[in-house]
């Protein structure tokens, strides 16, 4: 009797079945979420809400608050009589010496027949038989006790005859159970052939991402094998390098040792020889006899002098000539090290994003593909609901934003049409002229207009000097040092501009495509962020 108590405080007044999981109202009634649901919207035609429990009218449709409580406790409850069923099974209700298998189960008697006691029992209209259950109950109204033999369509609930004669459905449309079973299978059955052909779908995107995946894991073999064989040559190369310098370091060292030698010998004597005529000069500006001034030999020959200078132009000659090479080396240090740089930030800085677009973002007029990776034009509206964070030009902004690091992305775009390509702040205006990438202080874009091609930023626009031939762009963001720059991938790839700013926001990435009129045709404009 415990357990049958506590079965009637765990059904759903509206399915009659045990809680699934339980919200509540206001009031502080509690059904399932689904049935709830389910009624109010039948209940939004009128814009009259009401509890189906105690008729409580609620102004504007209620907010339903999860019973977590309840929910544990139901789950548990549907737990044990499982199990209980699974150990003992159906049995007659009237063997009670033995138990013996229910055939079937009386719903007006609540109680569960065997063979023997089946041949016995009433065949009155109003004992009507089921397949065996230990849940009578829930097959008859709650409120009258009697079977559930209508289906109120206006409250989505199954009732008895006294609920549609007298109680609370009276006035209702109603239908036979087996008519509307009939009609929620029918209902059922589109249902199923729609989520049967998404699981189709849904199962070959999976092939298509996992085959992405294997293709992913070989590319990333076949990288780590080529920057493996890279790095190996590097360093062979460096190493052949550092020989190189070092040796010819040595050379010049051992060239400095035989020929400085001789030169410090021959310079001793020129400096001793020097100080002699100095010392003579010296006692010659002493002297006071003027006759014996006259009279000494004059160390001041001027063809002497040449040949002296003559040596020591010679004496230079020879420092030059064997002095240490430095400068040659240092360049080969420094391209040694803007080599490494450059290796270090392709492989460390930079970092190829993986940018998936937000549709709750995107206008009315763009349409965003199934993997929110490309960005079309349209001329039909796409009605989608009226938000702050939607733009109303044909923009798109992706749903990530970098707030750090470098990060590098490449774009698609179609031969023909009008568009731009960039990134902005979270906080650029959504509506408006300004709204568009590259018109405000919050974004920078590269723009293509009539096959003319430019960079913008607040409105400040710069045309490119040379013609762009490719349909591929690459995006680079290095955040801390404030650089965006725009490149055209061809062969080679070619720079086309970069911006520098601060960067105070998050930068998201940002498309913008507009239709073309092509003669009598109107062309879409496609932008499509590579994998």
């Amino acid at each position: 009797m415990a357990s049958a108590a506590l079965r009637d405080e765990l059904l759903c007044s509206i399915c009659l079945s045990i809680f699934k999981d339980p919200v509540m109202l206001r009031c502080g009634h509690n059904f399932c979420r689904v049935c709830i649901d389910r009624l109010l919207d039948t209940q939004d035609e009128s814009g009259v809400y009401y509890c189906p429990e105690c008729r409580e009218d609620f102004h504007e449709r209620p907010a339903l608050m999860r019973n977590i409580n309840l929910h544990n406790v139901a789950e548990q409850f549907v737990v044990i009589k499982q199990e209980q069923e699974e150990i003992t099974g159906i049995c007659c209700t009237y063997c009670v010496d033995s138990p013996v298998p229910a055939v079937r189960s009386c719903l007006l008697c609540e109680a569960s027949l065997c063979e023997k006691h089946l041949r016995v029992h009433s065949k009155s209209p109003q004992h009507v038989l089921c397949d065996p259950s230990t849940s009578l109950e829930k097959r008859k109204c709650s409120v009258h006790k009697k079977i559930l033999e209508y289906y109120c369509t206006e409250d989505a609930a199954c009732i008895c005859v006294s609920c549609r004669l007298a109680g609370e459905h009276w006035g209702h449309r109603v239908e036979m159970l087996h008519e509307a079973s009939g009609k929620k299978k029918m209902k059922l059955r589109n249902v199923l052939q729609k989520l049967t052909t998404k699981r189709e779908e849904t199962e070959e995107r999976v092939r298509s991402l996992e085959e992405r995946w294997k293709n992913a894991q070989e590319k990333a073999a076949r990288e780590a094998e080529r920057v493996t064989a890279l790095f190996t040559d590097i360093r062979r190369q460096v190493d052949d390098l550092e020989k190189k310098v070092l040796s010819e370091i040595s050379r010049q060292e051992k060239e400095e040792s035989l020929s400085l030698p001789a030169l410090i010998h021959q310079l001793e004597i020129k400096k001793n020889e020097l100080s002699w005529k100095m010392r003579h000069i010296e006692e010659l500006c002493n002297t006071t006899d003027p006759l014996a001034v006259l009279q000494k030999p004059d160390l001041c020959d001027p063809k002497k002098e040449e040949d002296d200078e003559d040596t020591g132009g010679h004496d230079k000659q020879l420092h030059d000539e064997y002095d240490l090479d430095v400068a040659e080396i240092s360049h080969t240090l420094h391209t040694l090290r803007e080599v490494i740089t450059v290796i270090r930030r392709g492989i460390y800085v930079e970092d190829r994003a993986d940018i998936l677009l937000d549709v709750n973002s995107a206008g009315n007029y763009i349409i965003i593909s199934d993997d929110l990776k490309t960005a079309t034009s349209t001329q039909k509206n796409q009605h989608r609901p009226e938000t702050s964070e939607r733009f109303q030009c044909n923009q798109v902004i992706s749903r990530m934003g970098f707030t750090s690091g470098g990060h590098y992305w490449d774009v698609e775009s179609r031969r023909l049409g009008n568009w731009r390509v960039g990134m902005c702040y979270p906080s650029i205006d959504r509506k408006g002229y300004q709204s568009y990438i590259g018109n405000n202080n919050k974004s920078w874009s590269l723009l293509r207009c009539n096959d003319q091609y430019s960079v913008i930023h607040n409105s400040k626009e710069i045309r490119l000097p040379h013609s762009v031939s490719s349909d591929r762009y690459r995006i680079c963001l290095d955040y801390e040092s404030g650089r965006l720059s725009f490149y055209e991938l061809c062969d080679p790839i070619r720079h086309l501009y970069t911006f520098t700013a601060f960067f105070s926001e998050p930068l998201h990435v940002a498309l913008c495509v507009n239709n073309v009129v092509a003669g009598a045709n109107i062309e879409a404009s496609v932008l499509r962020i590579c994998s």
